[in-house]
């Protein structure tokens, strides 16, 4: 039996799911379902925060293109179905309720850069590179790439992207809003590991009412945000965490308040 490339550790409060395939980590005919499944141990887990990594000196070199072939040998019926999995993952990533945080080193391609997109932030080494490649071998992405740079960058941006099938470095993306911050070479993981400790010991309910507010601007728009967030606001004072830190604020002054994510 094949070894996981796809697994789940704790860090604390902050769950890790980690990418290993060396040396190229590629994605297999298995590791979307790995991913799935660290993704339900992580549900109901306590876990506060999540952190997407990858071992070795590549981030991800994307799909194994042998896995390509024996759908193209297959048909269109089997693409289908390998599709539909890979947007459910991704999907299953950005409905999380805690902060999710990608870290990125090296070259992050295809797949790899798909789930990296499914988190709420995307942190990456100054000389990381980017693309989505599927392009040379007559594909566009299946995991839902093209559409979430296009939220965070833009449609043209997108298209630019997806259809030249080029390496764009961590400067250009950071510029273009689809990183969030760079980070000196061989540093990504320590730093990136102390900034989710700090979202993990914040006011995790109030993080995901952050999130639903945000999804539902981007799936409606200011009007649809609008809608949502008095119940979401709302919903808040019902929280331990609230209620701590609002006695907190008045006892002690801003800033004392600690949050047990409840």
């Amino acid at each position: 039996m094949a070894e996981a490339t796809i697994a789940l550790d704790r860090d604390g409060d902050v769950a890790v799911v980690t990418l290993s395939n060396p040396p190229l980590n590629l994605f297999a005919d298995t590791s979307f379902d790995e991913l799935m499944a660290c993704l339900d141990e992580i549900e109901g887990s306590g876990a506060r925060a999540l952190v997407w990594r990858a071992e070795g000196d590549i981030f991800s070199g994307g799909v194994d293109v042998k896995h390509f072939q024996r759908v193209v040998e297959a048909g269109p019926a089997a693409a289908s179905a390998m599709a539909a999995p890979l947007i459910a993952g991704v999907r299953r990533l950005e409905a999380l309720s805690i902060p999710t945080l990608a870290l990125v080193h090296g070259v992050c391609l295809t797949a790899g850069l798909e789930v990296s997109l499914g988190c709420d932030l995307i942190w990456a080494e100054e000389s990381s590179g980017f693309g989505l490649v599927e392009q040379v071998v007559g594909l566009t992405p299946g995991a839902g790439g093209t559409q979430r740079i296009a939220e965070r960058a833009g449609p043209g941006r997108a298209r630019e992207f997806v259809m030249t099938g080029g390496l764009y470095d961590a400067a250009t993306l950071e510029r273009w809003g689809v990183v969030n911050r760079i980070v000196e070479d061989g540093t990504v993981h320590e730093k990136g590991m102390r900034f989710a400790h700090r979202l993990a010991s914040g006011p995790t309910v109030a993080h995901g009412a952050t999130k639903r507010i945000v999804r539902a601007y981007l799936e409606g728009g200011i009007e649809r945000a609008d809608e949502v967030t008095p119940g979401q606001f709302a919903g808040l004072f019902a929280s331990e965490d609230l209620r701590g830190a609002v006695r907190s604020f008045l006892d002690e002054g801003p800033g004392k308040a600690t949050f047990e994510g409840r």
